[in-house]
């Protein structure tokens, strides 16, 4: 089964993390199918960028989002404007 969730990247006390597709079995930062977009929690960078026709390709697959990544998604949708 595939789920979407966060993978850990950047340096110690300063985590950027990637919205990825992987298999369940494969470890948080392992193998992954798909990059799907990226989180910046911290810093003067802070935001999140998300590939949403890609995360809404997998989720019809029958992928699962993570409790995470279904806020995020979501904050994506809620900020983004109906008509553009």
């Amino acid at each position: 089964m595939v789920s979407i969730r966060l993978a850990r990247h950047g340096a110690k006390k300063a985590p950027v993390y990637r919205v990825v597709a992987a298999d369940v079995r494969a470890p948080r930062d392992g193998r992954f199918i798909e990059i799907l977009g990226t989180y910046t929690a911290t810093g003067t960078n802070a935001g999140v960028n998300l590939k949403l026709d890609r995360i809404d390709y997998w989720l019809g697959q029958g992928a699962k989002a993570t409790d995470a990544v279904a806020r995020l998604v979501k904050q994506v949708r809620n900020a983004t404007p109906a008509d553009a």
